[in-house]
């Protein structure tokens, strides 16, 4: 039978989500705590919303936060989801840092991505066969991919790089199937070097953060939706912090940012849409 969450408490649990997660939970959202969590309620002997969530705030060890984490979160990506940014990766992007690069007279090119609400890894992933579909040998240049999510369950998954076949279907042509994964019984790796190109770490993206160097290009796509206003002009603020001089931001195609970012402007390439400093 599903326990009902009152209103008392879906306020209550709203301002906990957001402070463990920056998601914002409006009233019309007690079904999706009701959902997503009622399973909790048996698992830690709670009668009601109001006990697990004394539970989970008096949980020292996290346990019980990181699966309300896991259980809110939504984890909804495929291999090159929306097919715009890769091409302008393809077409436009790397060839553009290459070529600053190469004038540079650098040995190994060095490029940096940040794959920020990475999920699983398959926009990571998808990114790392761009660069071996485009350049072959990646030997010349120092390709680095860093993705980042909040939920421990999914950056663990993108570590590995394993995949079912149903997931790799949604979006990966079958010839790089063959090409990029290895069979491994029902399931399929991602070949080493494309996994060599690409580390994972969990991160909060409305923390405070550092990396030890720039990022050329940051996808961060689908995930400002589920902020609030003033935590969307956190967070793009967070990542152009990170970007390099002549970095570029990809969104998703139905996300605006602008009036967060007034030191980015858009700019087209084919149909994709991307953002740099003005200037």
């Amino acid at each position: 039978m599903t326990v009902a969450i009152t209103p008392d408490e879906l306020t209550l649990w709203s301002r906990y989500v957001h402070e463990i997660s920056g998601i914002s939970l409006d009233s019309t959202k007690g079904y999706l705590i009701e959902t997503r969590l009622g399973s909790l309620l048996s698992e830690c002997c709670a009668l009601n919303f109001s006990q697990l969530l004394a539970k989970a705030r008096a949980d020292t060890t996290n346990t019980l936060r990181r699966k309300i984490i896991e259980a809110i979160t939504t984890n909804e990506t495929s291999f090159f989801r929306d097919t715009a940014p890769f091409d302008l990766l393809r077409n436009k992007l790397i060839p553009d840092i290459i070529d600053r690069r190469n004038r540079s007279g650098a040995a190994r090119v060095p490029i940096r991505i940040w794959s920020a609400a990475c999920s699983t890894g398959q926009e990571a992933y998808s990114t790392g066969i761009v660069f071996k579909e485009l350049l072959g040998d990646l030997s010349r240049y120092d390709i680095r991919i860093m993705g980042t999510d909040l939920s421990n369950k999914a950056v663990a998954q993108a570590s590995y790089g394993e995949y079912s076949r149903y997931e790799l279907e949604r979006g990966l042509p079958q010839e790089m199937l063959t090409r990029h994964f290895i069979a491994s019984g029902e399931r399929w790796r991602v070949r080493d070097e494309i996994r060599a190109l690409a580390t994972f770490r969990t991160m909060n993206l409305l923390e405070p953060f550092s990396f030890p160097a720039a990022f050329d290009i940051i996808f961060c796509r689908n995930v400002a939706i589920y902020f609030s206003e003033i935590d969307k002009t956190r967070l793009f603020r967070n990542l152009i912090r990170c970007m390099a001089k002549e970095g570029s931001l990809i969104v998703g195609a139905t996300e605006s940012i602008a009036g967060l970012c007034p030191d980015l402007e858009p700019k087209r390439h084919l149909r994709a849409v991307y953002y740099q400093a003005k200037g």
